[in-house]
């Protein structure tokens, strides 16, 4: 007898096979010029340019009317674009550059409410803002589709089912894509008794979200409306952080209207600050860099009564967060800095973002040293959110792989006393 899904009981994450929406390769043509890079790599520009390709998911993904998406969805699908695999799957995704496999995880239905009461197996780690969740809410509402998975990276006890995992992707992929120099590529688990077994490892542990976290609370919010609806599972992509660990950098930060000298000035004031003759270089560990008009500077040891007034109401685990130190301690209390769109820039690469303040007259970046999983882990278990934009977990994948379109839950026929048949 194969191995049942994880149970209502399982107090960790239970995730499902669904039949997945998926581009048709003859109707749509080369998929590397339909999918959408991850969402941290797009400028408003590019998504502009990619929204003029005809079937691009950019045309749904980035459409400011959702019910017209829906429409144009519906269209690709009546067309032949789209198409609904047949059967159930668990599907499995792969990253690589160069041949070298960078990231394998497994795509399903997750399901979002706890399974036990008082049990939190999926872990946000950072907060999120309200606007941006109220307008992903509303797009998720309009468009009645999921076109971006959840990136979660998980830890549980107990073998991985690797052996099942490398028989699957032994053979050719149902499709693959090329963006940004890496390949992504996707196989189907269609065995119920595979994909019993691959369930079963994820559903002894708990996930950290790498990325997602707007998605995240926008199913919360419409889960809760519709109790009933589709919304209490959600489509994910699941990595093993002891198999495929996700890589964790920094999230920099620029600030174009600020003059790095007098930036430099304010700062000296609320912390140590020491020149760096060899110019800009990686922060170290509780270590803040700053670069600007051609010269770099070292911020450490925040003074402690400016430290307690910028992180007034905020957990106190947040002052030993270089992350908080600079968006509160310099941002807001020494430098002004108004939190409005447009104000700062957060930048991923450390080379870009010094390269962008060089010349002087054109800001301060901040550059900020890398936190470790584990770190992040702990304070997310410990229901302490760290700032936003304070990580960057990767490689993330592309979104049009893999689409979900939640299906009509069937109604149950009723005998002639109304109960229900069998």
């Amino acid at each position: 007898m194969p191995p049942s899904p994880p149970s209502s009981s399982s107090s960790g994450l239970r995730i499902r096979p669904f039949r997945a929406v998926r581009y048709a390769r003859a109707a749509a043509g080369d998929l590397s010029r339909v999918v959408c890079p991850p969402y941290d790599d797009q400028r408003p520009a590019h998504a502009l340019a990619l929204r003029r390709r005809p079937h691009h998911l950019a045309r749904l993904l980035y459409s400011a009317r959702p019910e017209e998406a829906s429409r144009q969805l519906a269209r690709w699908l009546e067309r032949g674009v789209l198409i609904r695999d047949a059967r159930p799957a668990l599907y499995v995704y792969e990253q690589r550059a160069d041949g070298e496999l960078l990231q394998r995880g497994v795509i399903g239905e997750l399901d979002l409410t706890p399974p036990v009461a008082g049990s939190v197996p999926i872990l946000p780690h950072e907060g999120v803002r309200e606007h941006v969740v109220d307008r992903r809410t509303a797009h998720l509402a309009g468009l009645r589709a999921q076109l971006e998975q959840l990136l979660l990276g998980y830890r549980a006890p107990g073998p991985p089912p690797t052996e099942i995992l490398e028989r699957v992707t032994a053979g050719p992929p149902l499709a693959t894509a090329r963006d940004g120099g890496l390949t992504h590529a996707l196989w189907a688990c269609t065995d119920p008794a595979d994909q019993a077994l691959v369930a079963a490892h994820p559903a002894r542990g708990r996930a950290l979200i790498a990325d997602g976290h707007h998605r995240y609370a926008a199913c919360l919010r419409l889960a809760a409306r519709q109790p009933h609806g589709p919304w209490g599972r959600t489509l994910a992509l699941l990595v093993d952080q002891e198999t495929h660990p996700l890589r964790l950098s920094a999230v920099h930060r620029v600030v174009p209207a600020l003059d790095a000298e007098k930036a430099v000035a304010a700062a000296a004031e609320v912390a140590r600050v020491r020149a760096l003759p060899g110019g800009p270089r990686p922060p170290g560990a509780g270590e803040i860099v700053l670069a600007g008009g051609g010269g770099a500077w070292s911020v450490t040891e925040p003074r402690p009564r400016a430290l307690t007034r910028a992180l007034s109401g905020h957990p106190a685990a947040w002052r030993a967060l270089p992350t908080a130190v600079a968006d509160h301690l310099l941002l807001e209390l020494a430098w002004s800095v108004p939190d409005l769109p447009g104000a700062v820039h957060h930048v991923h690469d450390a080379r870009l973002a010094t390269g962008s303040v060089a010349a002087p007259g054109n800001g301060v970046a901040v550059l900020l040293p890398t936190m470790d999983e584990p770190t992040v882990r702990t304070l997310a278990e410990t229901g302490v959110l760290l700032p936003r934009k304070s990580t960057s977990f990767g490689p993330k994948p592309v979104a049009g792989l893999v689409l979900r379109l939640p299906e009509p839950v069937p109604v149950p026929s009723r005998t002639r006393g109304g109960a229900s048949a069998g």
